[in-house]
């Protein structure tokens, strides 16, 4: 991965890391399936009027905008209400990374390096540090609604990367804004249904109050920051580079979420998990040391020793036009 990429991955982690803080005060005044429908409304909205559709195949879209959107922050902001401490949260939903190893390796056929498996093992025994020391402080359900969140990032990172992979060359930030039209209406049905018909809209309406401001700005720091830069860049990282070499590193986004719930939470974090943290950061880097961009195949031909519809054995609708373009370069 370039010094520039590393940068660009380096201000993700940092804006994710922070998010954290911003669902926090968010859940503070909204109901959870309410909050999450309401983030991803505001940007949907102008996205679908003055934005126009990435031309890739719509199930890529839907797939992405599933997993990283609904199911994500339904199972995260759920997690989050029910108990799920910030700074826990920003480490369980890292579960992610090697989730998205686990289905690049199956539905993807990515090759992992040595190097790469080495690295995101000690990274996930960096993660397994700090859980341990802070699991006692969590609730069983709220944990499995954080890695069921986890599992689900999981599956809209391949959403994104067979979109950018069968469609080389399309605007990264157009992809991720067009997926955040997925989520709102099922988010919206869920509130309604579970949280009651009018309990997020009378929420919404105490946040214009003076005591309810905060939550609006951890309203716009989640949509400006979070969703369009953190996520548009997220996306332009997993068009250059396999799954397995993006995703870990957001294990490193526990190490900031850590952090920042200790500095204005009072989350204090044990030494146990700074040591955790420390680990995490050598493991990432280990997992993403030596690789190049990935070379992506010209869309109006084929590599030579390639025939032109090539499958690999997975579900219709999943083959990969060409394989080697989802292998890691050997640097």
């Amino acid at each position: 991965m370039t010094s520039r990429d590393r940068m660009l991955a380096l201000t993700v982690i940092l804006l994710w890391g922070l998010n954290f803080l911003a669902i926090r005060v968010g859940l503070d005044h909204l109901p959870p399936f309410f909050f999450a429908a309401l983030r991803f409304a505001v940007i949907a909205v102008p996205v679908l009027l003055f934005i126009p559709r990435p031309a890739v195949r719509i199930r890529w879209i839907l797939l992405y905008g599933t997993g990283f959107g609904m199911l994500q922050f339904a199972f995260l902001f759920t997690a989050m209400r029910v108990g799920m401490p910030t700074g826990l949260a920003s480490l369980v939903l890292q579960s992610s990374a090697p989730f998205t190893v686990l289905l690049g390796a199956l539905l993807l056929r990515e090759r992992l390096r040595p190097v790469q498996i080495a690295g995101l093992t000690v990274a996930v025994a960096g993660m397994a540090v700090i859980g341990w020391n802070q699991f006692a402080h969590a609730a069983l359900l709220p944990v499995l609604l954080t890695l069921a969140g986890g599992l689900s990032w999981a599956l809209g990172n391949i959403g994104a990367r067979r979109a950018t992979v069968e469609s080389p060359g399309i605007n990264p930030l157009h992809l991720t804004l067009w997926i955040t039209a997925v989520p709102v209406l099922p988010l919206f049905a869920l509130s309604v249904l579970w949280e009651g018909p009018a309990t997020g809209v009378h929420a919404l309406a105490d946040t214009f109050t003076g005591d309810g401001w905060p939550a609006l700005a951890g309203l716009a720091y989640i949509v400006v920051l979070g969703t369009v830069v953190g996520s548009g860049l997220w996306t332009y990282l997993m068009s250059r580079y396999p799954a397995g070499t993006v995703a870990p590193l957001s294990l490193l986004v526990p190490v900031v979420g850590f952090t920042a719930a200790w500095i204005f939470l009072d989350e204090t974090p044990a030494t146990t998990s700074l040591i955790g943290g420390a680990v995490v950061i050598a493991g990432a880097f280990a997992a993403t040391a030596g690789v190049e961009k990935t070379s992506v195949p010209r869309p109006d031909r084929e590599p030579p020793d390639l025939p032109a519809r090539e499958t690999t054995g997975l579900p219709v609708g999943m083959e990969i036009r060409n394989p080697k373009s989802l292998e890691p370069a050997v640097g």
